[in-house]
């Protein structure tokens, strides 16, 4: 019996200090984006650019579902775009504290490495939330798009996409060296994702008669992104309904997936945090 006292009074502490371990690394990622007032501003100015540049360039050429417009339709994929974005600066932070050896001095601590995870993951998805939230915001503010009461589980699925998108980064970012290599591998990985996903236009049809469409149309099914946008799409704007304009799968499909691919990512990167080696040495 007091063996198993001691066991959980040795356990609790290790516990607590992973726990403000990782805290401290996800306020101290929130410390470093609101004093780096260029990247503040870049986030959120950026998307909303392509967002009014693109949906008015386009007005005239497309029409969704209910009669929707390109800026009309290009808004949870410009939503999208902004967690994309700041899950990429949040994650590359890893190779910079590595280079200055502050990754170092967090590994020797004995708390194992779930903490530097955790922290980079909700820090980051933090931060990737607030900038999605704030632009929505002023969406409803300008009267862009009808508030209602999706608006609720609309923040829970941006929640769950930011984290998914942060742990997507780590697992890019923690056996890299380069800041330049991880930028490459992000775009060349995470742009075609987002642009597949249904987010800039609509995914083909089955049966259109073109090969290289059905193919197209094929992988942005297999995109998981492509259930997080469809279910943002219908939160944004629960008036219209989208299941006679192409790929609409169910509410419950949308977010089993999303649950799912974002569960399957974190286990992933946690895999390779837990795994990998190369992060120790000083590079």
């Amino acid at each position: 019996m007091s063996t198993l006292t001691s066991g959980n009074t040795l356990a609790t502490p290790t516990t607590t200090a992973g726990l403000a371990a990782a805290w401290m690394l996800a306020r101290r990622e929130w410390t470093r984006f609101f004093r780096q007032r260029n990247r503040v501003t870049a986030a959120i100015l950026q998307p909303l650019l392509f967002w009014l540049l693109f949906g008015t360039g386009l007005r005239g050429s497309f029409t969704g579902a209910g009669d929707q417009s390109f800026i009309e339709f290009f808004l949870p994929g410009t939503v999208g775009l902004i967690i994309l974005f700041t899950a990429i600066f949040a994650t590359i932070s890893v190779i910079e504290d590595r280079r200055e050896g502050f990754m170092q001095s967090v590994l020797v601590a004995p708390v194992g490495r779930w903490p530097v995870l955790a922290g980079k993951v909700l820090g980051g998805g933090a931060i990737a939330w607030v900038q999605a939230t704030f632009f929505l915001l002023l969406v409803y503010l300008f009267g862009a798009a009808p508030l209602s009461w999706t608006i609720v589980p609309l923040m829970l699925l941006l929640a769950i996409v930011a984290a998914g998108m942060c742990s997507l980064g780590m697992i890019v970012a923690w056996p890299m060296d380069s800041t330049q290599g991880f930028h490459a591998i992000m775009m060349l990985g995470l742009m075609p994702m987002w642009l597949l996903s249904g987010s800039f236009f609509p995914i083909p049809a089955w049966n259109d008669s073109n090969l290289g469409q059905m193919i197209l149309g094929g992988v942005m099914r297999v995109n998981p992104l492509s259930y997080a946008m469809v279910e943002m799409r219908r939160l944004i704007y629960p008036e219209i309904d989208f299941s006679a304009a192409g790929f609409a799968p169910s509410s419950s499909a949308c977010w089993c997936v999303t649950i799912l691919a974002t569960v399957f990512v974190s286990v992933l990167a946690w895999y390779f945090v837990r795994g990998s080696r190369k992060v120790d040495v000083v590079v």
